[in-house]
């Protein structure tokens, strides 16, 4: 993989190949930033480029050799740790590694470097599993990376998303850091750095990674995805910045449509005020996971943000859909300054109480109740 196949981040293209050609590449740098803003895709392209041009030595014919392995990311240089569940069955003694799940990680990376931990643990056929990084796989590193490079260069460590690491693992991965194995470079993909333990922070080289510029995905759009400018345009600026924003909104079936779906029918409903349909509605909700009903609450944040815009009649300050500005058309109107914070603050409310293992039926009922008075404000 090339930095060419990155989309956008022209900046921290430039950093990392100034460290490297500067000969000041630390041991370990920490890539942070929001999801779809390319890290690991960077990671990717950063670690081919030190496994093909960064051995000097090297002759065209290992050059190729490694550029064949790496399309296929078989590079015996190059080691991946990441989250894994432990499936039902499993015996206990056994250390799960990240190469339990090798084959599911391989095949997700071959569909390109952009993806979520929604994604991975859906690969892994996770369920409600929660996926970690355990001392088994510390261990494993360990052995990996004690041996000589095979190709005489770089040895290449990726931890995706370490935040989700155990304390026994954690402490074991700080030990690599404070000795790392002759050249050896860790590259840290990382989402929420505030959960890693700060004496790992304090030995890496973080470079925040923001979010992907809108004329780039516009761009990757019309040229990866064969779209017209105009919905390029429109898609751009509706991913705030992440690719697979972008890709969602490709998606046809992808569950904003769902949720949209589900914001027309709560407003309609608490404008008729139709209490006993508004009680069916909030039993759907509560059937989703907690995790989709925070999304589906975080996407009704949105788009009363959005409606509430749309009244000033200025397009660049709005960020919609054409079937959600198709909506608003007639809708905007009643999200105004009576009542845009006070919905606003009701659903920031809604989400924290699912965050805390509220009864779903209770809140999203007491959601649809509240939304009726609030819609009287117009």
């Amino acid at each position: 993989m090339t930095f060419d196949e990155v989309i956008g981040q022209k900046e921290a293209k430039e950093r990392l190949l100034q460290m490297e050609s500067e000969q000041r590449l630390p041991h370990a740098i920490m890539l942070c930033g929001p999801a779809g803003c390319g890290k690991m895709a960077l990671a990717l392209a950063f670690a081919s480029h030190l496994l093909t041009d960064g051995n000097p030595q090297a002759t065209d014919i290992q050059r190729r050799q490694a550029e064949a392995m790496l399309s296929k990311w078989e590079h015996p240089d190059l080691h991946f740790t990441y989250p894994v569940i432990r499936p039902a069955g499993t015996s206990a003694e056994h250390k799960m590694t990240s190469d339990d799940f090798g084959r599911e990680w391989h095949e997700m990376l071959m569909k390109g470097p952009y993806f979520t931990l929604d994604q991975w643990l859906s690969e892994m056929d996770a369920a409600n599993q929660q996926a970690t990084i355990g001392v088994g796989q510390s261990d494993e590193l360990l052995r990996k990376l004690s041996l000589k490079s095979s190709q005489g260069g770089y040895k290449i460590s990726i931890i995706w998303l370490p935040e989700r690491m155990n304390q026994e693992c954690a402490n074991k991965l700080l030990k690599l850091l404070e000795e790392p194995p002759t050249q050896t470079v860790f590259i840290l993909v990382c989402q929420e750095p505030e959960l890693l333990l700060e004496t790992i922070r304090s030995r890496v080289q973080r470079i925040d990674i923001k979010k992907i510029d809108t004329d780039s995905i516009r761009q990757a759009l019309i040229e990866q995805r064969g779209i017209d400018e105009d919905s390029a345009m429109r898609i751009a600026r509706l991913a705030n910045g992440s690719w697979l924003n972008a890709l969602s909104e490709l998606d046809a079936s992808n569950e904003n449509h769902l949720f949209f779906d589900m914001f027309v029918m709560l407003m309609r409903l608490a404008y008729m005020r139709n209490i006993h349909d508004l009680k069916k509605w909030s039993e759907t909700a509560a059937g989703y996971g907690r995790e989709k009903q925070k999304r589906m609450l975080s996407y009704f944040l949105r788009l009363v943000r959005e409606n509430f815009m749309y009244n000033f009649r200025k397009p660049e300050l709005v960020y919609m859909s054409q079937e959600e500005e198709n909506f608003a058309r007639n809708f905007a109107r009643f999200i105004n300054e009576a009542n845009v914070v006070e919905i606003s603050e009701l659903l920031q409310r809604c989400i924290r109480d699912i965050s805390q293992n509220a009864n779903g039926k209770i809140v999203f009922f007491d959601l649809c109740l509240k939304i009726i008075v609030l819609l009287i404000q117009k």
